[in-house]
């Protein structure tokens, strides 16, 4: 399997070579050359299998350079306890007769990015052998929220890395930030940007795309990669969830094999709902995929219009990981319907850079369309849908997942359209004790850590450990800086000079 840049398909390079890139140096994000076929007859192999065996059957279809053995041994030591609480990694829980919530904050930090960031660092420590890369990698992570803690944790203390997280400054929640500033690890690094997610991503890709600093690295014996979702070996282990929730619907006779199911999924950078977009054009039985947003609705607007367009007012929601205004991924998504013209991506992108915006064509559009719907939520609709779902099913969801549940509910209403879906549930609702108690009525004095105890006490839940570890932790790092100065920090980091 070989994979193409975005923005010059005669750019070639292994998978290997694309995991420890990050990056194309062009700009451009790294795409497999094909999909992968899964036939009816591969997904009712899957069926008996855990989710650690089915990881290695898609997965194994991408990574050519990768023997079985090996990502047997990468699946095995990550997706297992006591990383994760449960034994299915991602188990489905079913809220009604054909609505179904696929759970991914079962790992160590309590968010949908672990399902990928517990398996990038096996991925890429193993790259460094396999090219003969004689450099130390250095992780260069933008983080709305929960990326950051994720890939701090998946990266703490492996050898031949370091990882350097930058995060918005006042555009996280109260436990993201601590979980990131409390984090263990000889190799880690945090600090707050001000500015939104935003300027933040925008900083990470200006070094990723700076030769000079580029240069300065490598004499100091560093190369720089990406644990966000530009990454393909970030990307990639998200293809799984979607293929093993399918499994375990049909094992648990919520559906038959071949019906088909629709997923909605709360969006931000747009990594997570390519990742079902790959599934189904792999051969995963899925219809509609439905794109759901915050007040920034910027993704909502494209997939109705066909325009993108960033020049527009930021939103800081109660939903942190959704604050988004640029949608990297979105980049994947057009070039494969656009038939792999990179000539119209660098349009596109150019344009975006310049002005802001770009339109797509029409027929381009038309093929959105044809695949995608999108819907929104205000604060005000999230808090009242975490109220109304704990209080008619007991079921304690978290803001992001609440605005997908909203969403999915609009179009129902607006198409008539039952089929049988799955909100994909990206986070544990303690990560946003103090907007969840909100929601469902409770005032409190508390602050902090002091949430978790509160929420657990008036909801009769159980907070996961993780998060009721963190009490007692010292804060590690408290700077903060602007986005110019991102590139002087990475260099304070690693110790150049």
């Amino acid at each position: 399997m070989r994979y193409l840049s975005t923005r010059d398909t005669n750019k070639r390079v292994t998978a290997s070579q694309a995991i420890a890139k990050g990056l194309s140096e062009d700009g451009g994000l790294f795409v497999p050359e094909i999909l992968t076929n899964l036939s009816a007859n591969a997904i009712e192999s899957l069926l008996p299998m855990s989710y650690q065996q089915r990881a290695v059957y898609i997965m194994g279809g991408y990574l050519g350079d990768f023997t079985a053995a090996e990502i047997t041994s990468y699946a095995e030591r990550a997706y297992s306890a006591p990383g994760f609480d449960d034994s299915a990694i991602a188990p489905v829980h079913t809220l009604d007769e054909d609505i179904h919530f696929l759970e991914l904050w079962h790992g160590p930090t309590c968010a949908f990015k672990d399902m990928a960031l517990q398996m990038l660092p096996h991925l890429l420590t193993a790259t460094l052998e396999k090219t003969g890369e004689k450099k130390s990698a250095c992780i260069l992570v933008a983080t709305s929220g929960d990326t950051g803690k994720a890939a701090l944790e998946g990266f703490r203390d492996v050898d031949r890395t370091k990882i350097l997280v930058f995060y918005p400054d006042s555009g996280v929640s109260d436990i993201q930030k601590l979980q990131m500033t409390t984090q263990l690890g000889s190799n880690v690094g945090v600090c707050a940007v001000r500015g939104n997610f935003d300027d933040t991503q925008t900083g990470v890709k200006q070094i990723f795309s700076d030769r000079e600093i580029i240069r300065e690295l490598e004499g100091e014996g560093y190369m720089l990669s990406s644990a966000n979702s530009i990454n393909w070996g970030r990307l990639l282990p998200q293809i799984v969830y979607y293929v093993s929730a399918y499994c375990d619907l049909v094992n648990q006779k919520k559906i038959k094999l071949e019906d088909k199911i629709n997923v909605c999924v709360p969006t931000g950078n747009f990594g997570n709902i390519l990742a079902a977009y790959y599934a189904k054009n792999m051969g995963l039985p899925i219809d509609k995929l439905i794109c759901a947003s915050n007040e920034n609705d910027v993704l909502t607007d494209f997939i109705k219009t066909g325009a993108y367009d960033k020049n527009r007012d930021f939103y800081t929601t109660i939903s942190p990981s959704m604050d988004i205004l640029v949608s990297s991924n979105l980049e994947r998504l057009l070039f494969d319907l656009s038939d792999k013209d990179s000539h119209i991506i660098n349009s596109y992108m150019r344009s975006l850079s310049d002005n802001g915006s770009y339109a797509v064509s029409a027929d381009l559009h038309a093929k959105i369309s044809s695949t995608f719907w999108a819907g929104c939520c205000s604060d005000e609709k999230t808090k009242k849908v975490i109220e109304a779902t704990f209080k008619k099913y007991g079921y304690l969801i978290d803001t992001h997942t609440a605005v997908a549940f909203d969403v999915l509910n609009h179009y129902r209403h607006d198409t008539g359209d039952m089929t049988p879906a799955v909100v994909v549930s990206t986070a544990n609702p303690y990560k946003f004790c103090d907007s969840v108690l909100s929601a469902i009525g409770t005032e409190y004095k508390e602050k902090g850590l002091g949430l978790i105890e509160k929420l657990a006490e008036e909801t009769g839940t159980t907070p996961p450990k993780p998060l009721v570890d963190l009490k007692g932790r010292r804060e590690r790092f408290d700077d903060v800086i602007s986005k110019e100065e991102m590139a002087l920090a990475l260099k304070a980091f690693l110790g150049s000079k």
